[in-house]
């Protein structure tokens, strides 16, 4: 790193316990679970599969998460007067587009959270068009089904796309 002129953050920058092993090494020393860590928009857990192997879990970073949101509300608050089929429209490719990223494996139940807080969203933007309006939550479900993507994992896991490529 000196090579290029870098360093590494102070603040940012700690080694921690984390692997196939760290929680067995630290049970021995009396300590809890390993610490989690956030990189690229992951939070990364040590977790374990049915069988009690190792399994990396990673979530989408709440902060993350949040601000996608927030900002998609807003959004949706100005579009409320366009026509469904263009809410949808555009509704399905910023979902499609946050599934791209985030649509790992182990990753489902934040996917399902996010499409669930957007019909929401949706159902608030559409119900402040007038005073008279009667969208439901009935209504809401067929619009989704119709315009945006359901939640699965959309990347594989890394060895998998490993044996792609280097098919010994």
């Amino acid at each position: 790193m000196e090579q290029f002129d870098l360093t590494l953050h102070p603040g940012k920058t700690r080694l921690i316990e984390f692997g196939r092993f760290a929680t067995q090494h630290r049970a021995l020393r009396g300590l809890g679970k390993p610490e989690t860590f956030n990189f690229l928009g992951f939070t990364h857990i040590c977790g374990r599969t049915r069988e009690g192997k190792f399994l990396l879990r990673r979530k989408t970073r709440r902060d993350r998460l949040r601000s996608k949101l927030r900002s998609l509300k807003e959004e949706l608050m100005r579009r409320r007067h366009h026509s469904i089929p263009e809410q949808g429209k555009w509704l399905g490719q910023v979902v499609r587009g946050y599934f791209a990223y985030h649509a790992v494996p182990t990753n489902r139940a934040s996917l399902q959270g996010f499409l669930h807080a957007v019909k929401r969203h949706w159902l608030r933007a559409l119900k402040r068009r007038g005073q008279r309006d009667r969208t439901t939550w009935d209504k809401i479900a067929r619009l989704a089904r119709a315009y945006l993507p359901t939640p699965r994992a959309r990347h594989p896991w890394p060895d998998a796309r490993f044996r792609v490529k280097h098919s010994r």
